[in-house]
């Protein structure tokens, strides 16, 4: 079996047994076909590579100045690639055991204020050519910011999902695992427009025996659905209307702001953990430096000694340490 054998029955294993999203595998491919091709370009061979040969391509890497996170990716591809291969008996030892990655940049998210928010959602009220559009934009506005979905995971919704006047929204996140997503009241009235909207449209289709989509958002994409680049470039659009700077606006700068602002108003990390379907909550736990000025507001609030009236305070009501 050669490598790029090895690498497409990887691929499948992590489609079929992991289910894997197809961007990721679509990732996958990319990073172990980069490897593949320094690999032979070194006169090796992925069956033959040893810890300094992938050393060596993560020094290359690094020459080329790609990015920390870009070089965590690839490394993780292919530990991955040879811990599968291990685990076949293609190969009896794994080369990547004891290297260990570049590591990440410690970044907090980029997130929106409520009054930027409020003014993405009035703006898409009114974005779009015909009514239809902009009930379906509001919606998809309405939908993302009170779930705090991924764009792949609103884009992709089936509107079986949104039958019945939900209270709830199924959603089937990374890895086909399914959570449960509450909806807001303007969520729920802008879900029903458009339903009533795309109601119009699909029996309209059914008269001209014309093939119904099976998603709430459909379109003319191969997919079937809107797609994620086109979603990116109207909520640039509505950014541009609602008079937020564009550069900031994103579909996961809302879905920072759904977590961030939830855990402001004092929800559990765990309930948040949960409703961004994060399978560990050390990924969630980025959004607790929101909570910095809450913390210092609720122990100047209640802490003993910051009460004017307590054995250690001042005169002036100014907090003095214990001799």
């Amino acid at each position: 079996m050669n490598d790029r054998n090895w690498i497409s029955a990887f691929l499948e294993a992590q489609a079929a047994e992991r289910g894997a999203a197809h961007n990721t595998l679509l990732a996958y491919a990319r990073d172990l076909g980069d490897f593949h091709d320094w690999l032979t370009d070194a006169g090796g061979s992925l069956a033959t590579a040893m810890r300094a040969e992938v050393e060596a391509y993560l020094t290359h890497c690094d020459a080329q100045g790609l990015a920390k996170s870009t070089r965590a990716r690839r490394l993780s591809a292919i530990k991955q690639l040879y811990r599968f291969t291990y685990e076949e008996s293609w190969r009896t030892d794994n080369p990547t055991l004891q290297i260990t990655g570049p590591g990440r940049d410690a970044r907090l998210p980029k997130t929106l204020s409520h009054e930027e928010v409020d003014r993405l959602l009035e703006a898409a009220q009114t974005h779009g050519r015909t009514p239809g559009d902009q009930l379906r934009n509001t919606c998809l506005m309405q939908l993302l910011y009170a779930t705090g979905m991924r764009v792949t995971e609103l884009v992709s919704l089936p509107v079986a999902a949104a039958r019945g006047r939900p209270q709830m929204l199924l959603i089937r996140g990374k890895g086909g695992k399914e959570r449960m997503v509450p909806l807001s009241p303007p969520a729920r009235v802008a879900l029903t427009d458009w339903l009533n909207a795309l109601d119009v449209l699909q029996d309209a289709a059914r008269a001209e025996r014309k093939p119904v989509s099976p998603f709430l958002f459909p379109s003319h994409s191969k997919a079937g659905h809107l797609t994620r680049h086109a979603f990116y470039v109207m909520l640039k659009e509505i950014a541009v209307a609602g008079g937020v700077s564009p550069a900031k606006v994103t579909p996961h700068t809302l879905r920072h702001a759904f977590a961030t602002h939830l855990l402001a108003g004092g929800a559990d990390l765990r309930v948040i953990q949960t409703l961004l379907g994060h399978a560990d909550v050390s990924t969630t736990e980025i959004y607790t430096h929101v909570l910095e000025d809450r913390l210092r507001e609720l122990v100047l609030e209640h802490h003993p000694l910051t009460q004017s009236a307590g054995p250690h305070a001042d005169a002036d009501d100014t907090v003095t340490e214990d001799p």
